[in-house]
């Protein structure tokens, strides 16, 4: 497993570019968000996106699949979202939210049916940058531990994962505490899990 060391939630331009090439080559990483550490992969690559799911043990039929967005305009192209979901999304992002939005027809192949859809755009510059780098949106979803310490150490989460994932983007000590899901899919905001962000 490939290991690329950020300092100071600041990656440089040639680690981005490394990072989107992996991406785009169908590799799926372990990286920092501003919650727990995540599993992720290019959000166009349906294979990638299958290999996520059967590690995780997720049905991608039954399950919210989740992406991380650059931006609130990145966000707008793979959802449809209401006046008060652009408030919310103006006012606490980038955060330690997850919007549940309406998916809209130009999600990628492996969320075709899904009506609902994830949207993150976290307080983590390195995960945002990687998703501008990259051009789209970043499949994300939480890695699971049994003990905190492999929650929190990029080394034992790296230890852990060393032969299910491709690479580990090793940033500063994760979280154990997830983001806060917010319904956006009604008429009006609804907290289905409460995580670190607070509206």
């Amino acid at each position: 497993m490939k290991t690329i060391k950020i300092w100071n939630d600041s990656p440089s331009d040639r680690q981005l570019q490394e990072i989107a090439s992996e991406l785009e080559s169908g590799r799926i990483m372990l990286f920092p968000t501003d919650t727990l550490y995540a599993i992720g992969c290019d959000a166009l690559n349906t294979k990638a996106i299958d290999r996520i799911c059967r590690l995780k043990g997720i049905n991608p039929e039954k399950s919210n699949l989740s992406i991380i967005c650059s931006d609130i305009s990145m966000a707008a192209e793979y959802c449809r979202i209401e006046n008060f979901g652009f408030r919310l999304l103006r006012d606490y992002t980038p955060g330690p939210f997850t919007f549940l939005f309406r998916a809209s027809s130009t999600l990628p192949k492996a969320f075709k049916g899904r009506k609902v859809v994830g949207i993150r755009i976290p307080a983590c510059e390195t995960d945002r940058a990687i998703v501008k780098e990259l051009g789209h949106p970043v499949l994300t979803t939480s890695i699971e531990y049994d003990d905190e310490d492999y929650a929190i150490n990029p080394g034992l989460i790296a230890e852990a994962y060393s032969d299910k994932v491709d690479l580990i983007i090793e940033g500063e000590d994760g979280d154990t505490e997830p983001s806060t899901i917010v319904d956006c899919t009604g008429s009006e905001p609804e907290i289905v899990r409460q995580g670190k962000g607070f509206l």
